[in-house]
């Protein structure tokens, strides 16, 4: 993660007065072209670079003498290539955020001839020089890498130079696109870290090695960069609130000590201990203070700048007051594992503070397993980083994936609350020494030096250790106040691994998050696969690069059990899962040089269990009812919503006739679920009124404020003027980022000039016209107010179902709809 200031090093390190016109790189330090370029730059009236890429380390040793030249007024034009994507995203990404529209940024955009240029044009008052030869945009190119580059100007040899400076302008000018931002996400979506990439990675890095002793300063990388550019994009555009999803490993904590640099007092929330213990280093790295304390069972910090608390201590009711902290005392606030915000703890804290930015960390993907977080971030994801596209990028090591068949018989064990009993696992696991031999046979066969088992239960996780202990792997059990044979603590079991005195950690929930071992070389899944998150989290420990490993191996022990296939999916991408279809030859959506080797036994169960599915509306009823339970009480749509499985909500808003959230009364009355007030309410015209709020067409988002304002929290009306259409309209679009979806090319510039006048016109004339116009006539003109509801439902404004249905529905339009619109931005690139 650290990172030095490479151009400030370089130039403590050795004060240039040579100059020279012949550059060739080397250990001579005056062969540098960086040092002939740095000067050249501070004098400039306009520069003109053209080079085949660009690349991260490069562009930050230019970028302070390029930002200083446009200050004093220099131009500045770069024309670079995108063909195999040598060229790295955060390298534009670097000079975009950095330098912003001042410069001309473009790639070279003909496919079918090759660009391979690198020279560096000067434009001075009298004359202009030109530099030529080999050297491109990275550490190594600038330095001590052998590279030939030659200086001469339009007054030495006026012919070639004009030759050079006119083939330029032609390409700049007629063989060139703009890198503006829609550009540069797109390129940023698509990149797939190239091969060479390794090699000048490999050069920069024993550059940056053999340059000085001095201390290192922690600067953002890669994907951090993009992120950091994102989300201070999305400040500007008036976001409060965002949410960041990176695969594990992409580095989110830097990411949070980066943005949150210059504010002055920073919360960081998280449930782990060792999360907050690892969080505060990198905060003390990136911050170079030691201005920080704990809030936790331990400690209760309150005066520090930074303060890291746990969530099981701040988010209880005497602490969330002001004998401890002012609501606006924290000015950013970071929600680390985002997803678990649905806590009730984790609200109080999210509602309580008021900061100036609240920024969510998660590694999980799509709808975060079904739990509802979007709304809590104001439906805002500014920046998306896949597991797919963190290993195409090559942030993450590739998998090796074995999913092998376990002829464990799980089809008589009961599912409690959407998982396995754990009693009944451990009777079907302990024991069974065909099931001991399975697992470590695979695990010879495939071998490794440190190796993570992920275990259903402290008892499976001890006697997985004990067996392979006997069987010459040194191996302990670790979970939460371990004691006994075969257990450790988990900080020494940890540093047991690393120094090569045990071989394998088997474990329970405690190497789900938070705590990295980057040498782990292969993790095996020795319970059912039931969750996403869990699934991926414990993936995602072993995908950190380290030194000499090129890949995860990965051993998953696969029965009968009900989601076995599920697993397809999650090493794929999104698209399959929704599709509900898997293709066992198709190996396209599979990470770049991963490996997925299914036993041909499990083809054969995945094929047969396709076949025994149930239908949709069973599924449906299914999951209803394990909601249900897992609530303990009977859920609304919301909850639903919330706790429902991804890929069977996905296929369920696909099929409308099997749609419950279109028709969520009449699913609850086939379920005989309706009480007994919601019986009288069902016979009546109120059903009518929710069907139709279910329903009513939502290709916009127009209508939402206007039910909003007849909802009026509560108080539901019978008639909405125009200032209270208006009132609800600029409180719905003022929230977060909503403002967008006024319009397709709406700015937050554009939005904040819009008059009222403006607002109640397109009020009027669309969601209000359109209520009244297919509104079924609930929606109805009256004398003296914008829009009213039809007299039949006056004796049910007060009734506390009709309450509950409106807000429900209002609730699930709502998060449908931003849920759909996040979709959508995925499609186009734009995430």
């Amino acid at each position: 993660m650290a990172e030095r200031n490479t151009a400030e090093e370089l130039d403590d390190v050795y004060e240039i007065k040579y100059s020279t016109d012949a550059m060739t790189g080397g250990a001579d330090k005056r062969m540098y072209l960086y040092f002939q370029l740095a000067d050249s730059i501070k004098k400039a009236d306009s520069v003109d670079i053209i080079v085949s890429f660009l690349m991260e380390s490069g562009v930050k040793m230019l970028l302070g003498e390029l930002d200083n030249a446009l200050k004093r007024g220099a131009k500045i034009r770069i024309l670079t290539g995108n063909y195999l994507g040598i060229t790295q995203p955060s390298a534009l990404y670097l000079i975009k955020h950095k330098l912003g529209d001042q410069i001309d940024l473009r790639f070279y955009n003909e496919k079918n001839r090759s660009f391979h240029p690198k020279s560096y044009m000067f434009h001075y008052k009298d004359y202009s020089e030109l530099y030529i030869g080999s050297s491109n945009i990275s550490r190594s190119a600038l330095t001590s890498g052998i590279e030939w580059n030659y200086r001469f100007s339009n007054k030495t040899d006026p012919i070639n130079y004009e030759k050079f400076y006119n083939t330029f302008v032609d390409l700049f000018e007629n063989h060139s696109i703009v890198i503006d931002d829609e550009e540069l996400k797109k390129y940023s979506k698509n990149w797939h870290r190239p091969a060479v990439s390794k090699d000048l990675d490999r050069y920069d890095l024993k550059d940056d090695k053999e340059t000085s002793n001095q201390i290192p300063l922690f600067e953002p990388r890669g994907a951090q960069i993009e992120a950091l550019c994102a989300l201070e994009n999305t400040r500007a555009e008036g976001a409060r609130r965002a949410l960041v999803q990176a695969a594990t490993g992409v580095g989110k904590t830097y990411l949070a000590a980066f943005d949150s640099k210059n504010y002055e007092r920073v919360l960081f929330v998280a449930h782990r201990e060792e999360i907050l213990k690892q969080a505060a280093e990198s905060f003390k790295n990136v911050r170079d203070s030691d201005d920080y304390g704990f809030f936790n069972g331990d400690s209760k910090c309150t005066e520090k700048s930074v303060i890291f608390a746990s969530v099981a201590t701040l988010g209880r009711v005497e602490y969330l007051n002001e004998n401890y902290f002012a609501p606006d005392y924290f000015t950013y606030v970071v929600i680390d594992e985002f997803h678990h915000a649905v806590n009730e703890q984790y609200q109080r804290i999210v509602d309580y503070f008021k900061p100036k930015f609240l920024l969510g960390l998660t590694a999980t993907p799509e709808r975060m397993d079904g739990k509802n977080i979007y709304e809590i971030c104001d439906y805002n994801v500014p920046y998306e980083i896949s597991l797919k596209e963190a290993i195409n990028k090559g942030m993450l090591v590739p998998f090796h994936y074995y999913g092998i068949f376990d002829e464990t018989d799980y089809s008589k064990l009961h599912i409690v609350r959407g998982r396995y009993d754990e009693k009944e696992l451990n009777e079907t696991y302990i024991g069974n020494v065909r099931r001991y031999e399975l697992i470590y046979k695979y695990y010879c066969k495939y071998g490794s030096r440190q190796a993570l088992g992920f275990c259903c239960s402290r008892e499976h996780a001890r006697e997985m250790a004990k067996e392979f202990s006997k069987r010459g792997i040194p191996s302990v059990a670790v979970f939460s106040d371990a004691s006994g044979e075969y257990t450790e603590d988990r900080n020494v079991a940890i540093r047991q691994l690393k120094q090569g005195k045990i071989r394998v950690i088997f474990s329970v929930d405690m190497f789900n998050e938070g705590v990295d071992i980057t040498s782990v070389d292969m993790v095996m899944f020795l319970r059912p696969t039931e969750s996403p998150i869990v699934f991926l989290q414990q993936l995602g420990r072993g995908l950190r690069k380290c030194r000499g490993k090129e890949f995860l191996t990965v051993l998953d022990f696969i029965g009968n059990y009900e989601k076995a296939g599920r697993v397809r999916f999650l090493l794929s991408d999104r698209s399959n899962q929704h599709a509900g279809v898997y293709n066992p030859s198709d190996t396209s959506a599979f990470p770049d040089d991963c490996l997925v080797d299914f036993d041909m036994k499990l083809i054969d169960l995945f094929a047969e269990m396709d076949r025994k599915h149930l239908k949709l509306k069973d599924q449906i009823i299914n999951e209803y009812f394990r909601v249900k339970e897992l609530l303990g009480r009977r859920p609304d749509r919301m909850d639903l919503f919330t706790y429902m499985d991804d890929g069977i909500y996905e296929i369920a808003i696909a099929h409308s006739k099997d749609n419950p959230f279109k028709k969520y009364l009449e699913f609850l009355k086939e379920l005989d679920e309706l009480n007994q007030d919601e019986e009288f309410f069902y016979k009546g015209i109120g059903r009518e009124f929710i069907s139709l709020l279910e329903n009513t067409s939502m290709s916009k988002v127009y209508k939402m404020p206007v039910l909003m304002a007849f909802y009026n929290h509560g108080n539901i009306l019978m008639e909405v003027s125009e200032e209270q259409l208006l009132s609800s309209w600029k409180e719905f679009f003022s929230t977060g980022t909503n403002w967008k979806d006024l319009d397709k090319n709406m700015t937050i510039q554009k939005y904040n000039s819009i008059s009222d006048k403006e607002h109640l016109k397109k009020i009027l004339s669309m969601p209000v016209h359109f209520l009244l116009e297919s509104g079924k006539g609930f929606f109805v003109k009256k004398d003296g107010v914008a829009i009213g509801l039809r007299e039949e439902l006056r004796p049910l404004i007060d009734n506390p179902v009709m309450v509950c249905q409106m807000k429900d529905v209002i609730d699930y339009r709502a998060m449908d709809y931003y849920q759909r619109r996040y979709r959508q931005s995925q499609e186009d690139g734009e995430v």
